[in-house]
């Protein structure tokens, strides 16, 4: 005769969830954690990346090759416009994980809420690997041609980070061994 769940453990019943949501849940929160210090470090200390952005959209300490220098850009209205605007996005992606860290733990107790954690932790993620692999590889490293620059360098840290949120993002969308095979896990109505 199984135990009524009113009965059980906390811990058992979040065992029984399956370890692919805490593994879920406690990744997504990493995450989010990560990103939510970010944010919040370039709110408070708005200076210290303030001067990484103008740099490195400058492209001041590059090799200064005038096949490339037509791409800076020496406005500082437009380089703090840009470091604004990653602020922003980086916020946004930090309170959309948040809230998916709060879905998959809620989800521990009541696994019909896996759909809606899994979708709100996909949109915080693809916003952490936008931002660390388009914007700071892609524009920041190749465009701008950040690889250049001894001091003014975030190419180790950011494919740190899109190394973290695609493992993230891949683990979050594995089977879970106790969902139906047919796609119907988690149904919310």
């Amino acid at each position: 005769m199984p135990i009524p769940a009113d009965k059980t453990r906390p811990a058992e019943r979040m065992l029984a969830a399956g370890t692919l949501p805490v593994a879920a849940t406690l990744l997504t929160g990493t995450v989010a954690l990560y990103i939510t210090l970010v944010a919040f470090g370039n709110i408070t200390d708005f200076d210290s990346n303030q001067q990484y952005v103008r740099h490195v959209l400058a492209m001041d300490t590059t090799f200064k090759d005038d096949d490339l220098m037509w791409r800076a850009v020496r406005s500082t209205a437009l380089q703090d416009t840009a470091y604004v605007a990653i602020i922003v996005w980086e916020t946004l992606a930090a309170l959309i994980l948040l809230t998916a860290t709060a879905l998959w733990a809620r989800a521990l107790r009541r696994p019909v809420g896996l759909r809606r954690a899994r979708r709100a932790g996909t949109i915080g993620l693809l916003m952490v690997l936008v931002l660390f692999g388009a914007g700071f590889i892609g524009v920041g490293g190749e465009w701008f041609a950040m690889w250049q620059s001894e001091d003014w360098n975030g190419l180790d840290a950011a494919t740190r980070v899109v190394t973290l949120a695609g493992i993230v993002l891949v683990v979050t969308h594995l089977p879970s061994a106790g969902a139906p095979a047919d796609g119907t896990e988690g149904r919310e109505s």
